[in-house]
């Protein structure tokens, strides 16, 4: 394949080095499909790999992700080109109302992450929004420094000082000083796109106050991280889709508790008044409180139960950067467990919740086991048992964990009181 002429494409995450990296290692980046040309792409850091994923966009609007062949740090045009015409056409999108919107990043001692997030943020292609940074661990100083190197940038920050990734999250809500709110994570790189297409989600449909986008793996270098990108649902939809109780999807028999199709936290926007009506954020579920997560699925459904509309935003994409190691990913998935299993104990505390689970609960055991198991090749057969166990241990002991939360005082609906 010659050399010469060669256009570049940029990974979406820099690699510092590949001593730890996974033999099925996959370069990942993105293309506009009116930019390819049958010559050869050269990828800035692909001489090790041997596998790219591209995620195709025409103009702003993602059309899906195709994978080909590296060779010397080399992608042959025409083949990306082939593959990219079987995926399907899409549509100019109008253009919509921009209203000011307020950025919410939660973060708990990750200064490095935080800054990488902060850079991608500070980019955007938006006419008018603030970047409020909720720190989770006031006391350690380390997420003051960072914050400071982007205040000319607008980025300002606020303390949140009990622990919980819910309790941040309404701490940002209280702060915020927009109608339009969006959360984000520490551990994300945002498209320059992100706002204007979560803007276009809210214009979807009468009605709507939450709108999720696609979340697609940045990385893709160690077993776990491979792992991982199989296990999540996050970019498997490049179709926005609108969710209302009025008209539930005729091909969801578990409607609205198949959660994992609505998105994840990481990138997730609200009418301010809207949630902040329904109390905020359960701060006995998330990262940090007893539960170790599920404050973003139990919004989701409280939102639908509401009668409220959401909205799936395939173009309001964020890039997650997986946990790079076995022992972090062993906690993360016992954690997706645990909040699971805390959240499907709280449906079933209140009679219409309960009659809803009742009814689905031969669908949700199937769905349950169908989403634990994952074939990987970058993990052996016992890892993959033992993390299927892991996630499955997770989920009976989600019970007791609901209990130590509101033991410990954390509230179903914080800000009920703040909105009256």
């Amino acid at each position: 394949m010659p050399t010469e002429q060669a256009a570049t494409v940029e990974p979406i995450t820099a690699f510092a080095d590949e001593g730890d990296w996974w033999s099925g290692a996959v370069w990942i980046g993105q293309v506009d499909d009116r930019e390819i040309t049958p010559g050869p792409l050269r990828l800035i850091q692909g001489e090790p790999f041997a596998t790219a994923r591209f995620l195709v966009w025409t103009a702003d609007t993602p059309r899906g992700f195709v994978e080909v062949s590296v060779e010397a740090g080399l992608v042959d045009g025409e083949q990306l080109m082939s593959k990219v015409a079987e995926l399907p056409c899409v549509e100019g999108e109008l253009p919509v109302p921009e209203p000011p919107f307020s950025v919410i990043l939660c973060t708990k001692d990750r200064p490095d992450q935080l800054r990488d997030t902060l850079g991608s943020l500070v980019d955007l292609d938006y006419p008018s929004f603030e970047i409020v940074v909720v720190d989770n661990a006031p006391a350690s100083g380390l997420t003051p420094p960072v914050v400071a190197e982007f205040a000319s940038r607008g980025v300002r920050m606020v303390s949140a000082s009990r622990r919980g990734l819910a309790v941040a999250r309404n701490v940002g809500i209280e702060s915020a000083r927009h109608e339009f709110i969006a959360f984000t994570d520490d551990d994300v790189l945002v498209d320059r796109r992100w706002l204007k297409n979560l803007a276009r989600g809210f214009s979807r449909a009468a009605d709507v106050v939450c709108v999720t986008g696609m979340v697609p793996t940045a990385e893709v270098l160690t077993a776990a991280q491979s792992y991982f990108d199989r296990r999540v649902g996050w970019a498997s939809q490049c179709r926005p889709a609108v969710y209302d109780m009025a008209r539930p999807p005729a091909d969801d028999p578990l409607f609205p508790l198949r959660v994992a199709r609505f998105g994840t936290g990481a990138n997730i926007a609200f009418r301010r008044s809207a949630v902040r009506k329904l109390g905020g954020f359960d701060e006995g579920m998330g990262v940090g409180s007893p539960t170790g997560g599920g404050e973003d699925i139990d919004m989701f459904v409280r939102v639908l139960l509401a009668g409220r509309a959401l909205v799936y935003e395939p173009g309001a994409l964020i890039w997650h950067r997986h946990r790079k190691t076995m022992e972090e990913l062993e906690i993360q998935i016992y954690n997706y467990g645990l909040g699971l299993g805390a959240w499907i104990t709280k449906l079933m505390l209140h009679p219409r919740t309960l009659y809803m689970v009742a009814t689905r609960g031969a669908a949700g055991v199937a769905h349950l086991r169908r989403i634990t198991v994952v074939e990987d090749p970058g993990a052996s057969p016992i890892e993959l048992d033992g993390l299927t166990k892991l996630e499955r241990r997770g989920v009976l002991a989600g019970p007791r964990a609901l209990l130590r939360s509101r033991m410990d005082g954390r509230k179903a609906s914080p800000l009920t009181a703040a909105a009256a």
